[in-house]
């Protein structure tokens, strides 16, 4: 409690500050021309980014170009309170701590993802959406009324680019000298006929990895990937337009990123691993992906009457394997093979309708209804071939399949009330049902396997979630503006789909449901020139769904933990020192502990007596979450006569250490505190019709990790953690033409 107010009070006093400092700037902001505004639909509507009351960021689809973005990873950079942990299952995304596990590949994420306004809860839905985009917009806290969809912690709107008035086209290749291979990307967009535009993207990747493997001689892990969309708009009248956009992916990870690393000392991951194929193929993954999204605005006199459809669908294989070399400094290997594989199919269809009243008027309002179809399968094989500590051969494989048919629908509705100029109370609230039916079963392919017992589950959930908000914004000032909010968000219960042993008993987990209170100012001061936001919150989760692994049975343990809180400060700052030179810096600080916890698995630094039946991690911290996230970039522009210029961009980011294994292990599941550092230096001409570039990337060489655990005996004849290695630093040329 003490460190919650002291929180509030220090956010509350940065607010007070600014607010007090206001009247001395309101000169100046009340002549504002800003010609630096940013354009978001966080709240269904355009509108500039400063007068929307939530904690966001935005990243422009140019910036994440400039850098070879490729993932939702890529957005972490330029985003405090976000983390995507890196596995070789699922990414997962988390903001201000929260998050759903990797490990129950069925998991509902709590930080959900929409690309073009479909929901796309899954990791291997997006991975079209990551190239030639307009922009990525990361919503910080719950936001349950207007996008609903198991929104518990945040959520992510991906953006992509659409059709232009005059045709143009562009061509990028990209040598990476460390990963040896190109990257090419390019798009064709114009009009059509009057009424009909167009664009063409595709991206192509051919890369190799940044870890030797020495049993296969080849750099893990490899990367093929195709990426294709097509986005057609019409527009026959002033009145009408629709667009629809299909995305296809094919991509081919050859190789795996985990390296071995000893389980007594901190993490120093190497850059060499040793893994033979295992009966199950080669490690990596293989993913198939469509999406297709059609978006029509249909004005209705001063009203708009908007439909969103969706189909989504992907067919994905994982399979993993586990370093066999013995870390203990010999070099010697065994020929231990440990592996798993998960492949996965899945389909959804999706609708929304939504009226937007007028804006400019005392009451204006957004009201909807939405519904969507799933239905996902997952197997699992597992399988061991090795000799114990003893010498004792340990062998067997067994397999599982999980189904699961899930339907939900909701209305929901954001009413504005104008009651002065510069004084608005919104309110909104939205009501989803949900319902799912799911079975598991597992069997015996050859044995013995001692420690994964054979079991069936069954199981069905029908359940409605209310999630109301409401916010107070003030304008103190031209141009600053303060608001409070308190909302609500949840996300759906659901089922253990990959736990060997699942029963009946153990099958379904709740909802969890959280609680936000948060407080901000959002001022844009010296015409324009100056952009500074600060945010204060206190986010409560209740039955936060949890799968932590436990080393002492290699399985993990899924359900629900009983609250947590996280408080903190954000803020960001953009300082356009002229139209040639900018600096950008934005930062957070987060508190994140469970209130209450029982039955949870032991901790690594509680006692050996700890058993998970009594156990209790009240006030213990949550693990993939750091207390300081940060970065700064800077952007120069040099100009050579009226022929050609030198554009400079730097990126700094970095965040203060935190627990990367389930078990918060004090020594191997510890990541220490990074910066990396980020550079593009770009020679172009004037008219932008060709550049030639340089792109570096963890310019240090920061050798960090995205998760980490521990792999005990049996499984192994020799106990060690596994680390999943994130990039090193890579380096390459860029070159290409617009036209």
């Amino acid at each position: 409690m003490k460190a919650r107010n002291q929180i509030l009070l220090s956010g509350a006093a940065t607010i007070a500050m600014l607010a007090s400092a206001a009247p001395a700037m309101a000169q100046d902001a009340s002549e504002t021309t800003d010609t630096n505004e940013i354009i978001v639909t966080a709240q269904k509507r355009e509108q500039n980014i400063q007068d929307v009351p939530i904690s966001m960021e935005v990243v422009s689809g140019q910036r994440l170009d400039d850098f070879n973005a490729s993932d939702i990873k890529s957005v972490m950079n330029y985003t405090p309170n976000v983390f995507v942990q890196s596995t070789a299952g699922n990414d997962v995304i988390y903001i201000r701590g929260f998050g759903s596990p990797p490990a129950n590949f069925a998991f509902d994420q709590s930080v959900s993802l929409y690309v073009d306004g479909v929901y796309a809860g899954r990791s291997r839905q997006a991975q079209a959406p990551f190239f030639d985009l307009a922009r990525v917009e990361v919503l910080r806290g719950p936001q349950g009324a207007l996008f609903g969809k198991n929104t518990a912690a945040g959520a992510v709107s991906v953006v992509s680019a659409g059709p232009t008035k005059d045709f143009e086209g562009r061509l990028t290749g990209n040598y990476n000298f460390d990963f040896k291979g190109v990257d090419f990307s390019g798009y064709l967009a114009g009009p059509i006929t009057d009424t009909l535009g167009a664009r063409f993207a595709m991206k192509v990747v051919n890369q190799d990895g940044y870890i030797r493997n020495l049993a296969t001689d080849h750099d893990d892990p490899e990367t093929k990937q195709q990426l294709l969309r097509l986005t057609l708009k019409w527009e026959p009248s002033s009145n009408f337009d629709y667009t629809t956009k299909i995305e296809y992916a094919n991509r081919d990870i050859i190789g795996g990123i985990t390296v071995s690393s000893p389980l007594t000392s901190s993490q120093d991951p190497q850059r060499t691993r040793y893994l033979e194929k295992s009966a199950l193929g080669d490690e990596g993954t293989k993913t198939k992906s469509w999406m297709i999204s059609g978006t029509g605005n249909l004005s209705i006199g001063d009203y708009t009457l908007t439909s969103v459809t969706g189909y989504s669908w992907f067919n994905a294989n994982i399979v993993n394997g586990f370093d066999q070399t013995i870390p203990n400094g010999t070099g010697a290997v065994t020929n231990n093979s440990v592996y798993n594989s998960f492949p996965e199919r899945f389909e959804q269809y999706s609708q929304e309708f939504r009226i937007l009243s007028p804006t400019g008027r005392t009451f204006e309002f957004i009201a909807g209804a939405y519904y969507d179809h799933g239905k996902y399968r997952l197997d699992q094989f597992q399988g061991f071939n090795i000799l114990n500590l003893a010498g004792s051969p340990y062998f067997g494989r067994i397999d599982s399949r999980f189904n699961q048919t899930s339907e939900s629908w909701s209305v929901f509705g954001q009413g504005t009330l104008n009651l002065a100029d510069t004084f608005r109370i919104i309110g909104s609230l939205r009501y989803s049902h949900t319902s799912k039916d799911a079975d598991f079963a597992s069997r015996l392919v050859y044995g013995p396997f001692a420690i994964r017992p054979i079991s069936s589950a069954v199981g069905s959930l029908s359940e409605g979630n209310v999630d109301p908000s409401a916010t107070l914004q003030y304008d103190i000032a031209p141009h600053i503006m303060v608001y409070a909010t308190y909302g609500r968000g949840s996300k759906s219960g659901g089922f253990v789909s990959n736990t060997l042993g699942t029963t009946n008993a153990t099958f379904a987990f709740k909802p969890e449901r959280s609680t936000n209170y948060e407080a901000g100012i959002k001022s844009t001061l010296l015409d324009g020139k100056l952009v500074a936001n600060v945010s204060i919150y206190d986010t409560q989760f209740k039955n936060l769904q949890v799968s932590v692994y436990q080393p002492a049975t290699s399985s993990y343990l899924t359900g629900n933990a009983a609250s947590a809180t996280s408080k903190g400060i954000e803020g960001s700052l953009a300082l356009y020192l002229s139209q040639n030179f900018d600096i950008q810096a934005s930062g957070a600080y987060q508190d994140v502990k469970y209130d209450d916890y029982p039955g949870a698995a032991c901790l690594a630094s509680q006692p050996t007596t700890c058993l998970p039946a009594t156990n209790n991690l009240a006030g213990y911290r949550v693990a993939y979450s750091s207390k300081y996230t940060g970065n700064v970039s800077a952007h120069g522009r040099f100009d050579f006569g009226d022929d050609l210029k030198l554009d400079i961009t730097g990126v700094a980011a970095g965040r203060s250490k935190y627990f990367n294994s389930d078990n918060q292990s004090p020594i191997f599941g510890v990541q220490k505190g990074y910066v990396k550092l980020d550079l593009r230096v770009q020679l172009a001409d004037q008219d932008d019709k060709w550049f030639v570039a340089f792109v570096g990337k963890n310019l240090t060489n920061e050798l960090t990790t995205g998760s980490a655990f521990n792999l005990p005996a049996p499984i192994t004849a020799a106990p060690r953690a596994i680390l999943y290695l994130e990039p090193p630093r890579n380096l390459s040329i860029e070159a290409g033409f617009k036209f």
